[in-house]
Formats: structure tokens, sequence, C-alpha cells
């Protein structure tokens, strides 16, 4: 009975000391493991904070920029594309920046604007990121002025539109002085409508020929940037220019209806496409959201379709409708309306089809 009461002993003091051996090799491998997670936990880290290094981001300021820098950077790895303002927003006039937009240009490595004036923001954005890289688009392109646009500052109706339309327009000067046609006087009282551009037309995405070039500005810009990936911007720019080539090929063959004829346009932007059809703006009545238009106006406007033989008219179908029909119910003049291409849809071919739609009622204004 002792000897099995010391044996019983001896089996249990085995028994606790593999139990022991167990539980001290169990933490030592649990801590190894531990300590390999964390040494993964930091590596995956520091992998992620390589790549985001990597990441060239690139901030477009509106619509018809980020347009061109889709079909730039499209399938390019490592690069990040964001629009500062909504699809919907529209040209940048009176835009203001808020502190998600300055929250998104910290991010920037590359901000693409415009130019010519259009983003009135830019003194805040210097201001605020000094280094930021900054690509205007329109640098290497022939802005028009704002004498060559604002045609209506170049029309003197004063001479002869009160003897076929009865309405004196020195008279309109006076009683309507808000809207004044005076044309100098005018540039300091319509101040309101002026949008700020200085002396220039800053609406160049308008002409198919001046996007070209933007387009070029943009591929090249990103090449100097990010220069290990140079030749796919150059390729993704050359592939997009041959499509918009064939924009202007087909705005090429149907000058022989534009060329020369005086046209009336509700939108500044459009003296660039006048300008791309050789046509005439005889006539600018810039409409937008705060434009209200005055009985004056539209007395000139009438005036204007018959002093210069005018048979259309371009708009913007948003701000220019109630114009227009106000227009076409007074005379025989075929009001079109054509897209603007400062809002859509974030598609890489949409100022394609839109400027191809243009065109196409273009062409079917002046055949009819």
């Amino acid at each position: 009975m002792k000897n099995k009461c010391k044996f019983v002993g001896i089996m249990f003091l085995c028994i606790l000391i593999v139990c022991t051996l167990a539980v001290m090799a169990y933490e030592h491998t649990a801590g190894k493991t531990g300590a390999a997670g964390e040494m993964s936990d930091a590596s995956d880290s520091a992998k992620n904070t390589d790549e985001a290094d990597d990441m060239l981001t690139v901030v477009t300021s509106f619509y018809p920029m980020y347009i061109a820098a889709l079909n730039i950077v499209d399938g390019v790895e490592g690069v990040r594309l964001e629009n500062l303002s909504e699809p919907q927003t529209g040209c940048l006039h009176d835009f203001q920046l808020t502190p998600e937009d300055m929250k998104l240009l910290s991010t920037a490595d590359v901000f693409v604007i415009n130019g010519g004036g259009i983003e009135s923001f830019m003194s805040d954005v210097a201001k605020a990121y000094p280094k930021l890289d900054v690509v205007e688009a329109c640098e290497d392109v022939a802005l028009l002025s704002d004498d060559e646009s604002d045609s209506d500052h170049d029309h003197d109706h004063d001479a002869d539109a009160d003897s076929d339309h009865d309405h004196d327009h020195e008279a309109d000067a006076e009683s309507d002085s808000d809207h004044d046609h005076d044309h100098e006087a005018d540039a300091e009282s319509d101040s309101a409508h002026d949008h700020d551009h200085g002396d220039e037309n800053a609406h160049a995405w308008m002409s198919v020929p001046r996007y070209r070039a933007m387009v070029q500005t943009i591929a090249s810009r990103l090449a100097e940037k990010d220069a290990k990936h140079a030749d796919e911007y150059y390729a993704n720019a050359k592939a997009y220019d041959a499509k918009l080539a064939v924009l202007e090929e087909k705005i090429n063959s149907i000058k022989s209806l534009t060329n020369g004829q005086n046209i009336i346009i509700f939108h500044e932007a459009y003296a660039y496409v006048a300008d791309d059809f050789s046509m005439n703006a005889c006539y600018l009545l810039d409409l937008d959201e705060e434009r209200s238009v005055s009985a004056g106006e539209i007395k000139q406007v009438i005036g204007a379709i018959k002093d210069d033989s005018v048979s259309v008219i371009l708009a913007e179908e948003l701000y220019g409708k109630s114009m227009g029909d106000t227009v076409s119910r007074e005379t025989d003049v075929h009001v079109v309306y054509i897209d603007p291409l400062n809002r859509g849809e974030y598609d890489k071919d949409s100022y394609l089809d839109g400027m191809e739609h243009n065109i196409e009622l273009i062409k079917e204004a002046f055949t009819k």
C-alpha cells in the first residue's frame, strides 16, 4: 500500500512537470507569434505609407479640365484624380472655396486650372499653398479679348434702329441706365456681369483647336511632374487628340455654310464657337443665373437681328431659354441651344459627345 501511494505521488509530480513545461512552451510560442505579428503590421503600415507617397494626386478646378485630365491619366497606375467643384457647378466666375475644398487642395501634387482669370479664387490658393504645382491649361492658347467677344460694345443701333423698330436707343440708354449701351459706360456699369476676367475671355475650351492645345499642355506638365509615367501621359493625350481632330475636321467641313455669317450669342463662351466656324458674333448678351434682361435690351437684340441680317442666335438653354423664346416670338430668327460644356457627367467622352452634338445643331441651323 505504501509503495502504491509513493507511485501515485511520483506520477502526479510528473504530470505537473509536463503541464508546467507545456504552458511555458505555449507562452514562448505565443510571444514569438505576437512579435512577428507586430513586425508584420509595422511592415504593412510602412508599405502603405510608401504607396501613399508614390501616389500622384491631381486636382482639377472644374468640369472641362477634369474631362481633359481624365483622358490623359486614364489607366496610369498610381494617379488619383479629383475635381474641386461639383460636376454641375458650371463656370467658376463666383465660386467660393469651402474648407473641404482647401482640405482637398492640401493633398494635391498638381492643380490643373483653366486659367485666364476664370478661377478667381487662385490668390487664396497661392497664399495657402505657395508650393502647389499649378498647371494653367490655356497658358499657351491665344485667348479672345473681351472686345472681340463682347461684340455688342461695337454695335451701334442708335442711328438706324429707330426708323425700323421704333426704339430710339439713345432714349433707351437714358431711361435704362443699368443696361446702358453707350458702351464705354456699359463696361463700367455692367461690372456685375463681366466676371472679372480682365481683358480676356477665358472660355477657351469651347474652341476645339484651343482645347486640343490645352490637353497637350496638361499632358506635358504631368509628364514633367511624374517622369516615370511620361510615355503613358503622352500616349493618352495623343489618342484623345486624334478624337478631337475629328471634331475639328467636322467643323471645317461645314464652314462653307457658316463663313462670314452674322450671329448673336447669349453666352460669352460662344464667341469661341463663332471663331471656330468663322462666323461674326455681331452682338453679345451674356446671360447667367443673376442676369435680368431689360426691355431696352430686348429691343436692341431685335434691332441687331434686322440691322445685321441675323438668322441664327446661339444660346444656352439653362439661362437663355426665356430670352430665346421672347426673340423667337418677335422675329423669324432660329435660336440654337448649344451646350457650353462646363458641366455634365464624369465620362471620358462627354466633351466629344457634347461638342459633336453642338456641331450638328449648328449645321442644321444653317441648312434650313
